[in-house]
């Protein structure tokens, strides 16, 4: 088999998956598909790129359009909801350790009543469960926390060790989580999104399906858990190419083991 039958696999792959030209050759590489000397280094096609060799242009690369720089600002006097960022113990910041996650609202149309997404990332499996929810309202992300609670059931405090999440309203009763779990709640800094940065990357990777402005209820359940399957399934190259579900799935298989 040739470069030339990669290079056609990689350009049919990217049009169907949506998948970056990186995480295509890594997962190649990972599931054996093609020999070390068959495969393009991800970094010659996007030379190809750029040279217009390929039959791919720069525009289609979400990952390569440049971000705009914001500026951090502080804000005084702002109500502290519970324990702050900078307490976390220092396994979360490695991301050595299960069960770390992250969480924030994704919003369509800027009105109160409509329709929000609760995204949750775990920061080592990098695992990303979309949760909609009536409407940007602390009551209503305490009721999709209490699902997962159902769904997990006495398992939830193993999964769901810890949640870094930011000091909006929205997330104001999330601390009452500590009275009924012994899940830990941790609140970022106005303007820190960096505390926070899992979840914040993978909200980007949601708009490239339902964009800014676009009310979430305009979009089905399945079209939603179908941007989420996409996450989840999207091979990562600081996992060495394995997907957020691969290693979630094997994580959850220790803990409910361990407790057989």
């Amino acid at each position: 088999m040739s470069r030339s039958a990669f290079l056609e696999y990689v350009l049919k792959r990217f049009t169907e998956d949506g998948w970056s030209l990186d995480a295509r050759v890594g997962r190649a590489v990972l599931d054996g598909e093609f020999t070390r000397g068959q495969i393009v280094c991800a970094k010659t096609l996007y030379r190809y790129v750029d040279l217009g060799l390929f039959g791919i242009r720069n525009h289609n690369l979400p990952e390569k359009l440049k971000r705009k720089s914001t500026k951090h600002r502080s804000r005084i006097n702002k109500k502290k909801l519970g324990r702050s960022t900078p307490e976390r113990p220092r396994e979360i910041e490695s991301r050595e350790k299960f069960g770390h996650w992250e969480c924030d609202l994704v919003l369509g149309a800027k009105t109160r009543d409509k329709q929000a997404l609760l995204t949750l990332a775990e920061r080592k499996s990098r695992e990303f469960p979309m949760l909609p929810i009536a409407n940007k309202t602390s009551g209503c992300v305490m009721e999709a926390i209490k699902q997962l609670q159902e769904t997990y059931s006495e398992h939830f405090s193993d999964v769901f060790k810890t949640i870094t999440t930011d000091n909006g309203s929205e997330f104001a009763d999330l601390s009452e989580l500590e009275k009924m779990a012994d899940t830990l709640v941790y609140y970022a800094h106005s303007y820190t999104s960096c505390d926070k940065e899992t979840v914040e990357r993978h909200n980007g990777l949601i708009r490239r399906f339902i964009p800014k402005g676009k009310r979430i209820d305009n979009f089905t359940g399945q079209q939603i858990s179908d941007v989420e399957t996409w996450c989840n399934c999207l091979p990562r190259k600081v996992l060495g190419y394995k997907t957020p579900d691969e290693i979630f799935e094997e994580e959850i298989d220790r803990i409910y083991q361990a407790t057989a």
